[in-house]
């Protein structure tokens, strides 16, 4: 995947161990020092990319669907202490019994939790108290890798594996949550005044898809997701997907063409919200001076033509294709693209848009316990973006993953590339 470059400083790691992603499941023997190794790497990116905030800015929450940055240090460490440590580390003394109601996010059969649009009112425990949360988990954490029994780790490591990837996860979030934070403001804060959104790859044209029954999903190696199997048949009709992202120049076209005022090109639900929200361009635009500007990591810059669209919600998407007589791919066909085609920009630049309902593919059934909430139950309403972002944590992103927010956000990079059929 693409470089992010303003989260790539250097960790100190082994540089005879990759530190993520671990060794896969099953290895034998298996390499204690590389899962110990891959889970300072990941709890470490989620600090370096906290370390430029003030307490202040990692106390604020912004919207009902953001949460602040001490939220994410402190439930991220919860995870680890809820499904691993409690059970499987004998002697384990609990940090604070308390903050089990403060970090639970949604898993019902964990117990209750501080309501989402209230985690910001939690100034207690404060930045550094939640620093020595995490650094108490991770010493456990430390020795239950290095203590465990062999059977012990069979059971471990794979819960150890989906809290790193759901870590990771966080990580993104932290990013584009403090963004929305930072764009209230009317001084425009930079997060990193270096950061800048990578280039994208040249390319053109379209990637022909010659129709057929193909299989999708994932293949069975490496981690994935529930959500991304049981691997199946599915039938893609014949269509061409595009090389390129839809950039901000073609945005700024379908804009000077009245696209934000044309009810026409607009879903009922999509023309209401872009009506109720005031919506005239992508999210954090705003007019400066003659020309359009938008709120950065950076602060505020103007707008550069070249770089993908950014910050629109699936109803944009949708409209913009209409009125480019296109279409959005749906999971299938970008996945196939992807895999078989190489798509450009696929990775690293913004999350895209896909016309697929967020649902189960055929077969699936969600992992027993507490931890079959992760995905199953969110499956109504929601739709599928593909690819991965400028925030998206390094050997995070996979053809496979199936990422889903409701059709009306528009505060993490979503974009979209374009489609056709032939017939």
């Amino acid at each position: 995947m693409a470089a992010t470059a303003a989260f790539r400083d250097p960790i100190d790691l082994s540089a005879e161990q990759p530190a993520f992603p671990p060794p896969p499941l099953g290895a034998r023997p298996v390499d204690r020092a590389a899962w110990i190794a891959a889970f300072h790497h990941v709890r470490d990116e989620t600090e370096r990319r906290a370390a430029p905030l003030s307490p202040e800015d990692q106390q604020i929450q912004s919207m009902a669907d953001a949460s602040p940055t001490k939220w994410h240090r402190a439930h991220t460490t919860w995870f680890f202490e809820q499904f691993l440590l409690r059970q499987y580390l004998p002697g384990y003394t609990i940090h604070d019994e308390r903050l089990h109601y403060l970090f639970n996010s949604y898993y019902v059969a964990a117990g209750p939790r501080q309501p989402r649009i209230m985690r910001g009112l939690i100034t207690r425990p404060n930045a550094e108290e939640v620093a020595a949360y995490r650094a108490h988990v991770d010493r456990a954490v430390d020795a239950l890798l290095k203590e465990a029994s062999a059977a012990v780790l069979d059971a471990v490591l794979p819960i150890l594996e989906i809290g790193l990837y759901h870590e990771q996860q966080h990580q993104e979030l932290l990013i584009t949550d403090i963004l929305h934070a930072f764009a209230q403001n009317p001084l425009g804060p930079a997060y990193d005044s270096d950061w800048r959104f990578p280039a994208a790859t040249p390319a053109s044209g379209t990637i022909d898809l010659p129709g057929g029954v193909t299989q999708v999903g994932h293949a069975g190696s490496g981690f994935s997701f529930d959500n991304e199997s049981p691997r199946h048949d599915v039938l893609i009709l014949p269509c061409a997907v595009d090389r390129a992202l839809v950039t901000n120049a073609q945005w700024l076209a379908f804009m000077a063409d009245g696209g934000y005022s044309r009810p026409e090109l607009w879903l009922s639900d999509g023309w209401l919200a872009a009506q109720a929200e005031g919506w005239e361009a992508p999210g954090y635009w705003r007019l400066d001076g003659d020309g359009w500007a938008s709120m950065t990591l950076a602060g505020i810059r103007p707008i550069d033509p070249a770089l993908p669209v950014h910050h629109i919600s699936y109803y944009e998407a949708d409209a913009f294709a209409r009125w480019a007589r296109r279409d959005l791919p749906t999971e299938f066909e970008w996945e196939v693209a992807a895999r078989d085609g190489g798509l450009a920009d696929a990775f690293g630049h913004v999350w895209q848009w896909t016309r697929s309902a967020y649902t189960a593919y055929p077969g699936y059934r969600p992992v027993e316990g507490a931890l079959g909430e992760y995905n199953g139950k969110f499956m109504s309403n929601q739709f599928v973006l593909r690819g991965s972002s400028v925030a998206t944590p390094e050997g995070h992103a996979r053809t496979g993953y199936r990422n889903f927010f409701y059709p009306h956000q528009r505060w993490q990079f979503t974009g979209l590339r374009l489609a056709n059929y032939r017939g």
